[in-house]
C-alpha cells in the first residue's frame, strides 16, 4: 500500500488494474473508548457544487439508486471504529467531477479529541492501494479526509486533510448545500450557527413534520436520462438538531425481506405457495432457457438497484433500461434471435447489449456467439453477454470469438453466471435493500425461481469430464506430472471457489472474494499450469478466500489422497497478553464452535502442542508450549469427508467443499469476533 501526505495525489488505475469499484475506509480511535464522528459523501460538478441533494449521502441517505455510493457502515476497532464506503466509479453520473469524503462530529465534540484519523482505499478485490493519516486536526468539528476526482479516463485519489470550526453546516454550504436561516434565528441548541450540534439531518431534509410551517423546497431529482446542470443557487433546506424533533431524511427507508418465513396457513407439507415464476410445467432446456431469460430480463427492467448492479460491471450506463426478448435480427439469408436484448437510454444515447442463455449446464457455443459478436459490431451495439451456469475465470475466455480488427466499432464480450444473479439478488433483498416492497417481492420471487430445482439455472454444477480419471490416477499414483486433464480440473476447482465466495457473501451481506497470492499482471494460465502441476506431485487442491472487512483468511484444502476437505484459519497471539490468559479467552470464544474442531499453537520454532476442542475444553492450558515459549498464534482446522463424484450431488465433490466452508464459518470464524484471522498454512 502507498503512503501519500496532505495535498498529495496518485493515479487508482496505475495502483491496480481492478479499480474500477473501491472501497474507502476512514478510520479513528479514542483513548477514552467514546469518540464517533458520522461519515458523508458529496458528489459534486466542475463548479465545485453538489447537482441536487440526492447527491448528498450520510447515515439517513446510504446508498445511491444508480449503485455508485454506498455507505457500507462502521465497524468496531480496538479503541474507535472503521466506517467504509463502497463507490462504484463505473456507475458514477458523467456530470459528476469529484467525490468528497468527509466526516462530522456533534454534542461539541471535536477532530482533536480523536486519535489516529485514517483514510485508505482498497480496490475491488479488497487489497489496500493508498493510506493517508491526519496528524493536524485540533478544533474542527467536520474535515474532508480525501476525494476521488477525475483525469480524462482514469480516477485519482487526493489527500485532503481540510477541516471546519462550522461543522457539517460549514462544509456543506462551500458545496452548495446551506441550511435555513429561520432555524439559526430561532436561536435552537444545534441550529447551524451552533456548528458543533449540527448534523446530516440537519443540513438536509425532505419530508416535512407534522403540522409545520412550510419549507422550502429543494429542486426535484434530476431525471437519469437527463444531463445534469450545475445548480443556480444552493439547495436551502431547514436545520435540525440530533435527537430533539421529528428527524426528517432525504430519503425513504430502504426495503429489505425478514430472513425468518411468516408461519404458513396450509394445511400440511404438499401445499405449495403460489409463485409468480412456475417452474413444474418446464420439461425441456429449451422451455427453461426462454423461460429463466424473460424471468431475469422483466425483474431487471422493474427493479432498477437489481438492473444496475447486473449491467454496471459490463460498461452500461445508470439510466433507463428496457428489456426484451424474440428479437429478430437480419444475419445473412437467415434471421438471429438472441434470447435477449439489455437498452440503456442515458442522455439521449442509447446502450445495447444482446444475451445469450443457457441452462441446465449446457456449454455455450463459439459459433452462436461468434455469430451475435458480428450482428452487435454492423448494427453499432456496445456488448454481448453469455449467461450460464458456468463461472469466469480470470484470462480463460468461456467462449473463443474472432475479432474483426478493421473495424472501429468495438463490441465488448462479458459472461455472467446464473449464480451472481442470484447473489445479486440475495445482497439486495436481504442486506442493502430496494426502492419499495414491491420490488424486494419480485426479487424474492426471482430467488425462488433460480432455486427451484426444475430452473436449471443453480451455478457451477460440475467438475467436468477430467475429474473422474484425474482422481483416480492421484489414488494409484499413475497420474503423470504434465497432464493437460490435471489443468481442466484446476480451473474447475478456481470456478467452485469463486461460487463459494458468492454463496457466503451473500449470506454475510459481504463480498467474500479468492485470494491470490501472485504478482499483479502475471500470466494466469502459467499459475494454472504450475498449479496442476503441484496436484499431480501431492494430490491436493488449495485456495484461500477472504471476506471483505475483515482480516480473515479461510484457506481449504481437497486431499485428494486422504478423501479429506480441510478448512484452516489462523488466529495471532495478542500482543503483550500472559499466554494462560490468551488459551483461556480463545477457548471461551469457541465455547460454541464444533468439538471435533482441531486447534494447534504455533511458535516461532518447531511444532506447538495441539488436540481438538473437545479435549482442550476442561484444560486450556495444554495449549501452553512447553520450555515457556510465548504462543504466536493458533490454527483451527476443521476435517471432513469429501464427495467423490463430479456432480453436486450429496455424494458430489462441490457440495462437500460448499458444506464444509459454511460449517466452517458458522461454526468458527463467526464465533472468533474482534479477534483477526489470517490464512492457515494450507497442509
Amino acid at each position: 500500500m502507498q503512503e501519500i501526505s496532505k495535498g498529495a495525489n496518485v493515479s487508482l488505475t496505475a495502483l491496480s488494474e481492478d479499480a474500477g469499484a473501491v472501497v474507502v475506509s476512514l478510520s479513528w480511535s479514542s483513548a477514552s473508548g467514546a469518540g464517533d464522528a458520522d461519515v458523508s459523501v458529496l458528489l459534486v460538478d466542475a463548479n465545485g457544487k453538489v447537482r441536487s441533494e440526492d447527491d448528498f449521502y450520510f447515515y439517513n441517505n446510504p446508498a445511491a439508486a444508480d449503485g455508485s455510493v454506498q455507505l457500507l457502515g462502521k465497524t468496531p476497532t480496538g479503541n474507535g471504529d472503521e466506517d467504509r464506503i463502497g463507490v462504484d466509479l463505473t456507475a458514477v453520473p458523467e456530470g459528476v467531477e469529484r467525490i468528497v469524503v468527509a466526516a462530522s462530529q456533534y454534542g461539541g465534540a471535536r477532530f482533536g479529541d480523536l486519535d489516529d484519523l485514517r483514510m485508505t482505499v482498497a480496490d475491488r478485490s479488497g487489497e489496500p492501494l493508498v493510506g493517508f493519516s491526519i496528524h493536524d486536526a485540533g478544533v474542527e468539528t467536520a474535515f474532508i479526509f480525501g476525494e476521488l476526482y477525475r483525469r480524462g479516463e482514469e480516477w485519482k485519489f487526493r489527500a485532503v486533510g481540510q477541516g471546519y470550526e462550522t461543522g457539517l453546516a460549514g462544509l456543506a454550504t462551500d458545496f452548495g448545500i446551506a441550511v435555513n436561516e429561520e432555524a439559526e434565528e430561532a436561536g435552537e441548541p444545534g441550529a447551524a450557527g451552533d456548528g458543533a450540534d449540527t448534523d446530516a439531518s440537519a443540513v438536509v431534509a425532505m419530508d416535512k413534520a407534522p403540522d409545520a410551517e412550510p419549507e422550502p423546497v429543494a429542486p426535484a431529482p434530476i431525471p437519469a436520462s437527463t444531463p445534469a446542470p450545475a445548480p443556480a443557487e444552493p439547495v436551502a433546506v431547514p436545520a435540525q438538531t440530533r435527537g430533539r424533533g421529528p428527524r426528517t431524511t432525504t430519503t425513504k427507508k430502504k426495503v429489505t425481506l425478514p430472513r425468518a418465513a411468516k408461519s404458513s396457513l396450509a394445511e400440511n407439507d404438499s401445499w405449495r405457495p403460489a409463485r409468480l415464476f412456475p417452474v413444474p410445467t418446464l420439461k425441456s432446456d429449451k422451455e427453461r432457457e426462454v423461460r429463466a431469460t424473460s424471468v431475469l430480463l422483466s425483474v431487471m427492467a422493474q427493479v432498477p438497484e437489481f438492473g444496475r448492479r447486473l449491467t454496471a460491471a459490463f460498461g452500461a450506463p445508470a439510466g433507463r433500461m428496457q428489456t426484451f426478448t424474440e428479437v429478430s435480427l437480419p444475419h445473412g439469408d437467415t434471421p438471429r434471435r438472441p434470447d435477449g436484448v439489455i437498452r440503456v437510454e442515458r442522455a439521449g444515447k442509447l446502450w445495447t447489449a444482446l444475451l445469450e442463455t443457457k441452462t441446465n449446464g449446457n456449454p455455450l457455443k463459439p459459433e452462436q456467439v461468434q455469430e451475435y459478436m458480428d450482428i452487435a459490431a454492423r448494427r453499432g451495439y456496445e456488448a454481448v453477454i453469455t449467461l450460464s451456469n458456468d463461472v469466469a475465470l480470470e484470462g480463460a475466455p468461456m467462449v473463443d470469438v474472432k475479432i474483426d480488427g478493421r473495424r472501429k466499432h468495438k463490441v465488448s464480450l462479458w459472461h455472467l453466471s446464473w449464480a451472481e444473479v442470484a447473489h445479486q439478488a440475495q445482497m439486495l433483498i436481504h442486506h442493502e435493500g430496494v426502492g419499495n416492497a414491491a420490488h424486494a417481492w419480485l426479487l424474492q420471487e426471482l430467488l425462488e425461481y433460480l432455486r427451484h430445482d426444475q430452473s436449471g439455472c443453480h451455478g457451477f454444477q460440475n467438475m467436468g469430464a477430467a475429474w473422474v480419471p484425474v482422481r483416480k490416477g492421484i489414488e494409484d499414483e499413475t497420474l503423470a506430472s504434465d497432464d493437460p486433464r490435471a489443468v481442466e480440473v484446476v480451473e474447475s476447482w478456481e470456478r467452485l471457489i469463486r461460487q463459494v465466495c458468492l454463496r457466503l457473501g451473500g449470506e454475510l451481506g459481504q463480498k467474500a472474494l479468492p485470494v491470490q497470492r501472485v504478482r499483479r499482471g502475471s500470466d494466469q494460465r502459467a499459475r494454472r499450469a504450475a498449479a496442476a502441476e503441484r496436484l499431480c506431485l501431492d494430490g491436493r487442491l488449495t485456495a484461500e478466500l477472504r471476506i471483505d472487512g475483515t482480516s480473515s483468511v479461510i484457506a481449504v484444502t481437497a486431499d485428494l489422497r486422504t478423501g479429506k476437505v480441510r478448512t484452516c484459519v489462523d488466529v495471532p497471539a495478542p500482543e503483550g497478553s500472559y499466554p494462560l490468559t490468551t488459551v483461556k479467552r480463545l477457548v471461551r470464544l469457541l465455547a460454541e464452535a464444533p468439538a471435533d474442531l482441531h486447534v494447534e499453537t504455533l511458535v516461532e520454532a518447531g511444532n506447538g502442542p495441539r488436540g481438538t476442542l473437545e479435549r482442550l475444553r476442561p484444560e486450556p492450558g495444554d495449549l501452553l508450549p512447553k520450555g515457556g515459549a510465548a504462543p504466536t498464534g493458533f490454527r483451527l482446522s476443521l476435517i471432513k469427508g469429501m464427495g467423490s463424484t463430479r456432480g453436486n450431488a450429496e455424494s458430489g465433490f462441490i457440495r462437500s467443499v460448499d458444506e464444509a466452508v459454511s460449517r466452517f464459518h458458522q461454526g468458527v470464524v463467526a464465533h472468533l469476533g474482534p479477534v483477526e484471522a489470517r490464512a492457515g498454512r494450507r497442509g
